[in-house]
């Protein structure tokens, strides 16, 4: 499937396991105490309307990429922080892995990676000790209790230059070599509108999935993550609404499955906030950098 921009991307499905977090004394997120075998987030925990919305994710893009022969390499990113990105591209793998397809899920978030704690994981070796030639490809790799035909490549160690590693040849020999052995490699990027991480990667996906936080993400903001990766010739596969509210459309839903809803409408993505400022740090130090050896 050639790798053209798409000015009007198809809306795919809404993702409703994903509310407000809850909330603490003095209106602070409160933070469930979850490990990776009760985490209602993804995975066999998720209610019943989240795992039907992302079999329908699933559905979808299958049908956007159909070219079965092949690996097909998909990008999840969000314009901002803490709209469920990760989340998703977790619960995306893992439903590809459900359908009887081999997935590599790879935590390319390098700055603030959060898929291999919530699974459990060792974080190292991983994702930058490859690109750095410090680790070998399979020693990157992590399976999981999630199936048996998932995958996981974690960060790996914290590198100081996320945005060249990601942008190196190095990255796109791990794809091409991880692509000869699997259906799917489901990348998990940083926000578009905080660094530039995700539209380097563009150029190596065959499209781009925008998570769009229901009530969060402003028009502003997600126009301006359009912007770039229309700039940067990035195919965009659709968008998942994240914190949808869908039992209002479909009224006639709210009585003999409310009880699928309830939970996931209180858990949300309160693990995501906070994240914005981290981010903004980790975009002004690099611009410092760059600026720094411009003037060297």
């Amino acid at each position: 499937m050639s790798n053209h921009n798409s000015n009007q991307p198809e809306n795919y499905s809404a993702a409703p396991e994903a509310a407000e977090p809850k909330k603490g004394l003095f209106g602070r997120d409160k933070v469930a105490e979850t490990t990776p075998e009760n985490d209602p987030s993804y995975g066999k925990n998720l209610s019943f309307a989240a795992a039907e919305a992302y079999r329908l994710l699933r559905t979808n893009l299958m049908f956007a990429l159909p070219d079965e022969q092949r690996c097909r390499v998909i990008g999840v990113t969000s314009a901002n922080a803490g709209e469920g990105k990760s989340t998703t591209a977790l619960n995306l793998a893992y439903m590809l892995a459900e359908a009887d397809k081999s997935v590599i899920l790879i935590e390319a978030d390098m700055r603030l990676p959060t898929i291999s704690k919530r699974l459990g994981l060792k974080p190292t070796p991983g994702l930058s000790n490859l690109l750095a030639g410090l680790s070998s490809g399979r020693s990157v790799t992590r399976k999981t209790d999630l199936e048996e035909k998932l995958t996981v490549i974690p960060c790996g160690d914290i590198p100081p230059n996320p945005s060249e590693l990601l942008g190196s040849e190095q990255m796109k020999t791990a794809i091409e070599v991880f692509s000869q052995s699997t259906d799917f490699i489901i990348l998990d990027l940083p926000p578009i509108n905080e660094v530039s991480d995700a539209l380097v990667v563009s150029r190596l996906v065959d499209g781009i999935v925008m998570i769009v936080r229901q009530n969060y993400s402003s028009r502003r903001a997600l126009a301006e993550a359009m912007r770039q990766l229309e700039q940067a010739n990035a195919k965009v596969l659709g968008f998942v609404m994240t914190a949808a509210n869908t039992m209002n459309k479909w009224s006639g839903y709210k009585g003999s499955y409310k009880k699928y809803y309830k939970y996931g409408y209180r858990y949300g993505y309160g693990y995501g906030y906070g994240y914005r400022s981290r981010y903004s740090q980790a975009a002004e130090e690099q611009k410092k950098a760059e600026n720094e050896r411009m003037k060297s």
